[in-house]
């Protein structure tokens, strides 16, 4: 059994599919921050992978283009903490969320009408607002 990122009940990718490495985290941190690589980058194949479903891979590459790079990789990073572990599984849970979102397909939109008192009070306050528009003009009629 190999060891897999559990999205859904019904989608997880195996973990040979996803490459985390790691590298020298920007910002404060002192003398350690020179010497210690604990920013998380994860890179994972998502044009190509065969662990998601054409119409979740269809919606995942359409929502995050601008997050792939031109080989399709998706590539997140965190540097929220200290340690690089922490950093990888925020990473994994990034990526878990990001899949959870475009896994549930949009519902279809259901066409309907305004109801005949909105547009009869939408009309009249568009006559109103013309009336007063029409009095602050010079010349007219009082």
């Amino acid at each position: 059994m190999q060891a897999r990122l559990a999205i859904s009940p019904i989608l997880s990718i195996p973990f040979h599919e996803i490459e985390l490495s790691y590298a020298r985290s920007s910002g404060p941190g002192g003398q350690n921050v020179n010497k210690v690589n604990s920013k998380a980058v994860l890179r994972w194949r998502a044009a190509s992978s065969p662990s998601l479903p054409e119409d979740v891979r269809s919606r995942l590459l359409e929502r995050l283009r601008s997050r792939l790079t031109v080989q399709g990789d998706l590539v997140i990073t965190s540097q929220r903490f200290r340690d690089a572990g922490r950093n990888a599984a925020d990473c994994l849970e990034k990526l878990r969320s990001l899949l959870q979102q475009v896994a549930v397909p949009p519902k279809s939109r259901k066409r309907t009408r305004p109801t005949r008192g909105s547009v009869r009070r939408r009309l009249a306050a568009k006559r109103e607002k013309s009336d007063k528009k029409r009095s602050r003009r010079s010349g007219a009629e009082e």
